[in-house]
């Protein structure tokens, strides 16, 4: 009897529970923007180069020198020598990677890709199989490189760039490249003032190489 009354009880208390009030729309009070300081949009990301809110980070010493590997093959013999230079932390009096661009790195980059560029120009010329080739795969293996097709070198300028940047060369910018091409290999015909004898021949896809080695796009992301 106890637990029926009790039960009762319980029953009438949750009846008896008054029904809580409707949801009313809150009240906004208006931000006054007459004083707020002027809002300036994002850059657009397809105007620079893919980055927005920080400047270009350089590639480690470790990064570049795997990455000169892959592309020639080769590999810079100095670059352990100078890789506390470059940048490399030796983590006794520096414990962090410097990965800005400096003049320094810039230096000695271009020293390290005329003698990688130079002999991967040079190698290629012993290899009849354009296959075979690292920096002239698409082009044919004439010894006058002035009459090399210009379609051909555009081509192999379009490879080269995909292979050392990850992005081909296009529009202007090829037609460009493929006019310093075809000074270069003139200079590999007859001598440029103040020269008085002809580059070698393997100067002109060896001096591409360096150009595109020595390029931002090659060491920065």
């Amino acid at each position: 009897m106890r637990h029926a009354l009790l039960s009762l009880c319980l029953v009438a208390a949750a009846c008896s529970k008054p029904t809580p009030p409707a949801d009313k729309p809150a009240d906004l009070t208006p931000v006054d923007m007459g004083n707020h300081p002027p809002i300036v949009n994002l850059p657009d990301p397809d105007l620079q180069g893919g980055h927005v809110g920080r400047a270009p980070r350089r590639i480690t010493v470790a990064q570049l020198k795997q990455s000169i590997l892959i592309t020639t093959g080769r590999q810079w013999s100095e670059i352990d020598n100078l890789a506390p230079s470059l940048g490399r932390a030796d983590y006794a009096l520096v414990n962090a990677e410097a990965i800005e661009p400096n003049l320094v790195f810039a230096k000695f980059l271009e020293d390290g890709a005329r003698q990688v560029c130079l002999g991967a120009a040079q190698a290629d010329l012993s290899r009849p199989v354009a296959a075979d080739r690292v920096l002239s795969p698409l082009v044919g293996t004439a010894t006058d490189l002035t009459t090399l097709v210009d379609d051909d070198v555009k081509k192999n300028l379009v490879y080269l760039s995909t292979r050392f940047w990850g992005q081909p060369l296009a529009g202007a910018e090829l037609d460009t490249w493929a006019t310093t091409f075809k000074g270069l290999a003139q200079a590999t015909k007859t001598p440029v003032p103040p020269a008085t004898v002809a580059a070698p021949r393997h100067h002109a896809w060896g001096g591409i190489c360096v150009a595109l080695m020595t390029d931002p796009r090659f060491f920065t992301y």
